[in-house]
This record gives C-alpha cells, sequence and structure tokens, in this order.
C-alpha cells in the first residue's frame, strides 16, 4: 500500500502544535508496517537552514489559481528514511508565521491553501508517487479531496486515489467570504449548504468532510463529542449524515524522542524503576524559570497555544487560588496576545511562584514534563491531547478536564485509585478544576501512594504501533468505499 499524507506542519520540519508531531511519527510506524508512506508539507522559512539535504528534481508544477496560473517546485528531502514532498511557493510559505501572526491571520490564506490543495495532487504526477490513499490533515489540505472528485474526477492518474480525512480540531476549519469562491475553480454550484457554504462562507473543512472517502478524529471520544451543537462548531448536522464513515483513533506518542531514560534535552535520566533523579530534572526546571528550588513544594506546568480553547481564562482567573495552595506553577507557549500580557504581568505579581515563557521551546519543554510534578490541561474542548500522554511517560501526573482526549487516556485516580493515572473535572469551572487541584496535592503529601502513582502512569503504553495499525483498517476502508463509488 502507498500512502501520502499531507499536513501544513510536519515535525522535525516545522512545528507549531501537537498536528506536526502526529504527522511526523506516524509515516515512520507505518512503514513498519510495510505501508510505503510519504509527507507533502509547504516549504515554509526555516526548513532548509535545518540541514535537510534539498533534492531539486524539476518537478515544476502549475496550478490554476481563478484566472491565473502559479508555478511552484516540489523539492524532495526525507528525514529517518521517510521521504518528504516540499512545495516550494516563496510568495505563500516564505513567512516568519506558518498561519497568523500574533495579531491576526494572514489575509491571503484561502488562496496560500487552496494552492496547497491544489499543488498536493500537481505533486503526486510530477513525482510518479501516485498513492492508494491521500491522507489529509485538517483544512489547510482538506479541499484536496474536493478538487479530486470536481476538476480531476476524469483525470485518468489520479481516479483511484482514495481519501481519509483526519480532523485534529473542528475549531480550525478554514472560514473565508463568499467573495473568494473563484480562487477555487470549481463553479458556484458546490456553494450550496451540502458543500462549501457555511452561513454565507466558504468552509474548506467542511468541504473535506463532504467528500472525503473516510473521516476520523484522534479520539473516540472527541468524534462523538463532534456531532453534537456544543462541541460541533456548526458542523455537527453534516458531521452526523456522516456518522458510518466517521472513525476515532487515539494519537500516539514517539518513546523514541519522548522517554526521560533517554531524553538527551535533561540534566538526569530516569526511568519508573529508578525514577529518582525526576528531582534533579525538577531543581533545573525551577532553576530555568527564576523560581527558589524547593523539592517539596508541588510543581505545576502547563505547556500549550495560550487560548481560549486551551482553558486559559480559568486558569488566569484561579491563579492566585492556585499559589495559595502551596505550589509554584510554569507556563509555557505562545498565542493569543491578551494571554502575552496577562501572564506576563502575573509574573511580575508572583515572582517566587510563578513564572512564564512566551515562546516555543523543544528543550524547554522536555524539561518541563520531566521536571514538573503535575501537568495542568484544563481544555474546552481537547480533541486528542499529547501532553498528558508525554506527562505520563515523565511521571509528571496529569490534571484534566475529562472531554475528549483527555476523557479517553487518563483514568481518576479519586474514583479508581488502584488504576487512576490522573486527576480528572467535568464542569467548565474555576471551581470544579481547583476541586482536582486540590484532590492532586492531597495525595502528593502522601509521598508513598504519590510514588506509587508515578510509576503507574510510567508505565502506560501509548506507542503508535497500536494506532498504526488502526489507520491502515481505515487506508482499506477508503479504499473499498472509493471503490464501490
Amino acid at each position: 500500500m502507498k500512502v501520502l499524507i499531507a499536513s501544513p506542519e510536519i515535525y522535525p520540519f516545522v512545528k507549531t502544535g501537537g498536528l506536526a508531531d502526529v504527522t511526523g511519527v506516524l509515516p515512520k510506524a507505518l512503514k513498519k508496517l510495510g505501508i510505503e508512506a510519504r509527507v507533502i508539507l509547504p516549504k515554509h522559512k526555516g526548513i532548509e537552514e535545518l540541514g535537510f539535504p534539498m533534492k531539486y528534481k524539476n518537478h515544476k508544477i502549475t496550478c490554476q489559481i481563478s484566472q491565473s496560473f502559479v508555478d511552484a517546485e516540489i523539492v524532495e528531502t526525507e528525514y529517518d528514511g521517510i521521504t518528504a514532498y516540499l512545495v516550494e511557493k516563496d510568495e505563500y510559505y516564505y513567512r516568519d508565521y506558518l498561519y497568523s501572526t500574533p495579531d491576526g491571520d494572514y489575509l491571503d490564506n484561502a488562496e496560500r491553501f487552496i494552492f496547497f490543495a491544489k499543488s498536493i495532487l500537481e505533486a503526486m504526477k510530477v513525482t510518479g508517487f501516485v498513492p492508494d490513499v491521500l491522507h489529509c490533515n485538517d483544512w489547510e489540505t482538506a479541499l484536496s479531496p474536493v478538487f479530486l472528485k470536481t476538476l480531476c474526477k476524469d483525470d485518468p492518474e489520479l481516479q483511484k486515489v482514495a481519501t481519509l480525512l483526519t480532523i485534529h480540531n473542528l475549531g480550525y476549519q478554514g472560514i473565508f467570504w463568499h467573495y473568494d469562491m473563484h480562487l477555487l475553480n470549481v463553479g458556484w454550484e458546490y456553494f450550496t449548504p451540502d458543500c462549501l457554504e457555511f452561513f454565507g462562507h466558504i468552509n474548506f473543512l467542511k468541504g473535506g468532510i463532504v467528500f472525503s472517502d473516510i473521516l476520523n478524529t484522534v479520539s473516540r471520544q472527541y468524534g462523538n463529542e463532534i456531532q453534537t451543537p456544543e462541541f460541533g462548531c456548526g458542523l455537527d448536522g453534516i458531521l452526523q449524515t456522516r456518522r458510518k464513515d466517521l472513525f476515532g483513533i487515539v494519537n500516539g506518542i514517539d518513546y523514541e524522542e519522548w522517554n526521560p531514560d533517554k531524553d538527551q534535552h535533561l540534566p538526569a535520566r530516569y526511568n519508573a524503576e529508578k525514577p529518582d533523579d525526576k528531582k534533579i530534572c525538577k531543581s533545573a526546571l525551577q532553576e530555568a524559570y527564576g523560581l527558589p528550588r524547593q523539592e517539596n513544594t508541588p510543581l505545576i506546568a502547563t505547556i500549550s497555544r495560550l487560548a481560549d480553547q486551551k482553558g486559559f481564562d480559568l486558569i488566569a482567573s484561579s491563579l492566585g487560588e492556585i499559589l495559595s495552595q502551596g505550589t509554584q506553577y510554569v507556563i509555557l507557549g505562545t498565542g493569543e496576545r491578551k494571554y502575552h500580557d496577562l501572564f506576563t504581568q502575573l509574573a511580575k505579581e508572583f515572582p517566587k511562584s510563578f513564572a512564564v515563557k512566551i515562546a516555543y521551546d523543544n528543550k524547554l519543554a522536555h524539561l518541563i514534563e520531566a521536571g514538573a510534578d503535575m501537568f495542568l490541561m484544563p481544555s474546552q474542548y481537547e480533541p486528542c491531547g499529547l501532553n498528558q500522554l508525554y506527562s505520563l511517560k515523565y511521571g509528571t501526573i496529569p490534571i484534566v478536564r475529562g472531554v475528549g482526549g483527555l476523557e479517553d487516556t487518563i483514568i481518576d485516580y479519586t474514583k479508581s485509585p488502584d488504576t487512576g493515572t490522573g486527576f480528572k473535572f467535568y464542569a467548565y469551572s474555576k471551581e470544579a478544576m481547583l476541586d482536582a487541584i486540590k484532590r492532586a496535592i492531597v495525595v502528593y503529601q502522601n509521598q508513598g501512594a504519590w510514588q506509587i502513582l508515578v510509576k503507574r502512569c510510567m508505565m502506560e503504553d501509548f506507542s503508535w504501533d497500536k494506532s498504526a495499525r488502526e489507520y491502515a483498517e481505515l487506508y482499506n476502508k477508503a479504499i473499498a468505499k472509493h471503490e464501490s463509488r
């Protein structure tokens, strides 16, 4: 089987969030199953400086955008034995940020990702790698299945390509005003509630939901949630019509990259059998954030995009009460400017117990996972979540709201002390969140019970092996569905 995984970001080339982690490691896991998986992404600014070999093979493409014809080149490179195709078009992708600046989205995002969706299909033809399945990810690639079944429906090279669309976060849909419809070249007959139209706008993700052969989300719980008005973001109706083709697969994590027993980013390594050196990592983390070194003070951490979706309104309104429990708290991330400013100010108000770094810093992220005692994720919604899985492996106990993948992957210790792997709450309120934090602190104060919990968490297995097999099954379903049409 041949699979092409299309994504706007793929680690180790470029990363803003978990999407890059997933699309970077999945092809390696598929390769172990005998599947030839390759990836394609835009050639973003900074990729060339990372030292990957850039092979220019004269793979020139041209895509029609409205009445213009736009040229680009497909550059071939590789990582860990995986072939990667980079769409080189500096006018669209050589920018300081992938999707938006701190002040808002790029104004030409519709054109940029219409072009990317079309370039994916053109790349198949010029490189000669025509897959059995095109695996699209999120709204930035969701128009490729639309173009396959409209503009390319009579193309003999592409007629047999089946499609899978993975919805990593339904909150981001690629919604643009209807005046951009001409950029797609598909005709106004597709601007209907059954296709691309969404309350008078064009919705890229909706197009992918309608036209893809098979759909999946990144946890079973989230797959159920998005079919309801509360979590459906306006697409619950169209998703209900595809419910027989909608599946949930929990993301795996790469234990070669995220493993405290071999993590080169840490000042000391440890494992479930010998966890004592986690204390060294805690001390290093406190030093990195300029906090007092206090071995017995519970240290809570959050690594996240600073956005409402991630529960930062709860964190901001509760910070004083969190710290009054005798804790330290550190945050790492970038996002909405209001949170940049707010948490920077709060760090000045609580200099001995709270600190924030407004940055993307992979090395520091590893140290946080190792050095913190608890990891807080109070998300409004969470399709899967990766940090709670990293935290388990590092013996850093998750405190989570029981939604989406957080519900699927964490067992509440309060309800099930013999099998629990974290602390959960359900109501989206500061009171519920603070209650979960207090429950965690009570157990932390009983270090005998806490160390048993730490060891249990570190023994959890969320490797990609199982998830990759489930994706292989979905590819077969996509092929069968495509052939039946």
